[in-house]
């Protein structure tokens, strides 16, 4: 799929760490409770890690107990994609930045009131950005 912002695999590995490109461009997953962002409670912007596209706001962050930073809503519909997944015998639905394609988390129907989303995002894909 052409993206926005597209760079080779080669690329990548110069701009990302070895883990981000793990993460951002092999959907790979960091541990839980053992990231960056899992309990930040600043106020600020969460923004693709790979392109700088801003994804969630910190409005819409909690604290599922899962270990990842949630969100129950990114920022905009449009700065983020869903793609079925189902890698390792499950049946889930990813979360990819819109600009650059790369992957972020997964996206699960188990989040608060009123909306009931709970988007799964790793640290390492994100950047936060205070306000």
């Amino acid at each position: 799929m052409a993206y926005e912002v597209n760079h080779t695999d080669d690329e990548w590995r110069e701009i990302l760490t070895k883990d981000e490109f793990r993460v951002l461009r092999r959907a790979g997953t960091e541990p839980s409770f053992d990231n960056e962002y899992w309990d930040n409670q600043e106020s600020g912007a969460y923004n693709c890690r790979a392109c700088g596209r801003p994804l969630f706001d910190s409005e819409h962050k909690f604290e599922s107990g899962c270990g990842w930073p949630s969100f129950t809503k990114p920022t905009d519909e449009a700065a983020t994609e869903a793609r079925v997944d189902t890698s390792f015998g499950m049946h889930r639905t990813e979360v990819r930045c819109s600009r650059c394609g790369s992957h972020l988390g997964h996206v699960f129907r188990d989040g608060p009131p009123p909306l009931g989303m709970r988007y799964c995002i790793n640290s390492l894909s994100l950047r936060f950005v205070p306000k």
